[in-house]
C-alpha cells in the first residue's frame, strides 16, 4: 500500500501488479475507486457491461457501489495505482 487511511484522512492508495491471467474477484467500493494504469495491458469489467482493455496512461473511475473486476490479460502483466476513499470504515466490499 502506498498510503493507508489514518487519522482524519480517509483516502488510501496502492500500487498493484497482476501477473498474466490474474485478476480480482467481483467487488465494489463504497466511495468509488480510481485506477491509473502504469504498465502492461489489462482488462476491467463493470457488471452488466463488456470488458474493456486497459493500457498505460488510462485513468478509470468506478462509481460507488458498482460491482467490477480488473486484472491482467492472459499474456501480459498489468500494474495500476488504485485510489479509493474510506466510507463507514471500509474501502472495499467483496460481497
Amino acid at each position: 500500500m502506498l498510503f493507508a487511511p489514518n487519522g482524519p484522512r480517509d483516502f488510501s492508495g496502492a500500487e498493484v501488479t497482476f501477473q498474466p491471467g490474474a485478476r480480482t474477484a467481483w467487488h465494489s467500493h463504497p466511495a468509488g475507486q480510481t485506477l491509473v494504469v502504469t504498465e502492461g495491458t489489462g482488462w476491467m469489467q463493470i457488471e452488466g457491461s463488456d470488458r474493456a482493455e486497459l493500457r498505460p496512461g488510462d485513468v478509470v473511475w468506478t462509481p460507488p457501489g458498482v460491482r467490477h473486476w480488473h486484472g491482467a490479460t492472459d499474456t501480459t502483466a498489468m500494474t495500476h495505482t488504485a485510489l479509493q476513499s474510506q466510507l463507514d470504515d471500509a474501502v472495499v466490499d467483496w460481497g
